[in-house]
């Protein structure tokens, strides 16, 4: 904990910046009539503002806290997995987009339903959820303890006020406040880590210039180790680990996937994906940058650290003593507008699951009215969830128990990007295929999470030389293989009808085809 709590200007500036954005769910309130503008907007957003709400989404108080952590104790190999995102993204938008706007009404899962069948929509869409839930309890517990630490307040009381104001934008505003939050948020979340990153580059002796130079030379900007092992961290197995998280991140994740959906046209949701994205990768290299030039800064005498302090909490020991009064206020705002975009946005996309996934299917006669105020309930049941999850964080500080819990749901809730690519590049594949792929996933899955995951000093089962020989960051990534090779292979020893092109990248490729001749 911060010995000494930071100034009443400080805390004042956090509480005025979480009450303005109550303010704006408050403000479009009034404008959310329809479940459809609930959810998606009144599609009159701007592309570069949809953009700059994907690239808040992304990011979260895990970005401002853990990045600079990851930083300062290695180098920036962690980084290399958003690197990959432009490159894949540039691939595969180009068709991605406009597939989700034609093929489906607010659920990404939709189109897994359409490809395959009701099993596949209810598998995808209760993995997404179990992912967000683990993450957004995750990220409310970590901005909690930040604040807890800077201000003393206790950290149930911080989670709780934090939660209140997430859950009344979310409930109150939809989809267009959601955006729109997202806007000032994430020029808030840049605006304080160049605030940071200005101090870190001048205050040393020497400059910019060296600085940036011992940073180079103490090892911490890099992205090695380079040698291709797949049973260590390094360089490659983030290289392939970054393919799939891209593809899983903008084209199967209902956060991403719904701002498409909030754009004027294709076009639009295209410039939005790559204003998205070109601007996360620019913000998670700040939050390196910072991290590298927290070592320099206090490993060549400019200032220096408790004895006892760890990589986690250097960043927030540097705001509370290196920051102006007004400026700490700044940057703590920051970061919680860093979780607060993150948080509500899946609020908005959880609700969107509930209504769209199981409450249409068990109520097909509903009316746009009953969607709507089922669509507010449900915002406030997966914030109730999100605040539970964080709170048993707090219980067991972060580890123990729960981490074994949420390692164990990644068992069936594996291989959602090879579902995807097995409906997009096949029109054999079909879902008698599918059940063999999904099976063989979670066996597999199971036997790589059991191998590796210790409960004390034990494994939970040790097989000796057979546990699961690679990286952890592998096991998704075999995981979405085998559900694409898997479930093709199996699909065919059963007859079925072609997919429909429109569903398949060749449809695509044939109207591409057509245009250009």
């Amino acid at each position: 904990m911060i010995e000494n709590p930071i100034h009443w200007i400080d805390t004042a500036i956090v509480i005025i910046s979480v009450l303005f954005t109550i303010g704006t769910g408050l403000y479009f309130s009034r404008r959310q009539k329809s479940s459809d503008r609930y959810f998606a907007g009144s599609k009159t957003i701007p592309a570069w503002a949809i953009g700059i709400s994907i690239f808040a989404t992304l990011l979260s108080s895990v970005t401002f806290l853990a990045y600079p952590a990851a930083a300062y104790k290695s180098n920036w190999i962690l980084l290399v997995q958003g690197l990959m995102v432009p490159v894949i993204l540039i691939g595969v938008i180009g068709f991605i987009v406009p597939l989700f706007r034609k093929v489906i009404r607010l659920s990404t899962y939709e189109y897994f339903e359409r490809r395959f069948g009701v099993f596949a929509r209810i598998y995808s869409s209760v993995a997404f959820m179990l992912t967000h839930f683990s993450k957004m309890g995750t990220v409310l517990y970590l901005v909690s303890i930040a604040l807890s630490s800077f201000t003393h307040f206790p950290v149930l009381t911080i989670m709780l006020c934090l939660s209140f104001a997430i859950i009344t934008l979310t409930m109150l505003g939809g989809m267009e406040a959601v955006i729109w939050m997202d806007v000032v948020q994430g020029f808030l979340l840049v605006g304080g880590g160049l605030l940071c990153l200005g101090i870190l580059l001048f205050k040393p002796a020497g400059g910019a210039m060296v600085t940036l130079s011992s940073a180079f030379s103490m090892g911490k900007i890099d992205v090695g180790p380079y040698n291709f092992n797949l049973s260590q961290l390094t360089f490659w197995v983030m290289v392939i680990n970054g393919a799939f998280y891209a593809i899983q991140k903008y084209g199967t994740d209902q956060t991403i996937v719904q701002r498409y959906l909030a754009a004027k046209s294709d076009k639009d949701a295209k410039k939005a994906a790559y204003i998205g994205v070109f601007a996360s990768v620019s913000v998670w290299t700040l939050f390196m940058l910072i991290g590298s030039l927290l070592f320099v800064f206090y490993n060549n005498g400019t200032a220096h650290l408790p004895s006892d302090i760890s990589a986690d909490k250097v960043f927030p020991y540097f705001i509370s003593t290196q920051l102006p009064v007004g400026v700490v206020g700044l940057v703590l705002s920051a970061l919680v507008a860093a979780a607060l975009a993150s948080l509500q946005s899946d609020l908005n996309c959880l609700s969107a699951i509930g209504v769209e996934d199981y409450y249409q299917r068990l109520k097909p006669n509903c009316t746009d009215k009953q969607r709507l105020n089922m669509g507010r309930i449900l915002v406030f049941a997966a914030g109730a969830i999100m605040m539970t999850v964080a709170y048993l964080y707090v219980q067991w500080e972060g580890e123990g128990v729960l981490g074994v819990v949420f390692g164990l749901y990644a068992i069936f809730s594996a291989g959602i990007v090879g579902i995807f690519l097995l409906g997009l590049l096949s029109r054999r594949a079909n879902k008698q295929g599918l059940y063999f792929g999904v099976g063989a996933c979670v066996l597999f899955t199971a036997y790589a999470v059991l191998t590796t995951t210790k409960i004390g000093d034990n494994l939970i089962l040790d097989l000796g030389k057979f546990n699961f020989p690679h990286h952890k960051y592998m096991l998704g990534v075999y995981s979405h293989l085998i559900v694409l090779i898997v479930g093709y292979i199996a699909s065919l020893f059963f007859k079925s009808e072609p997919a429909e092109d429109h569903l398949t990248i060749y449809g695509y490729l044939k109207e591409k085809k057509a245009k250009a001749i």
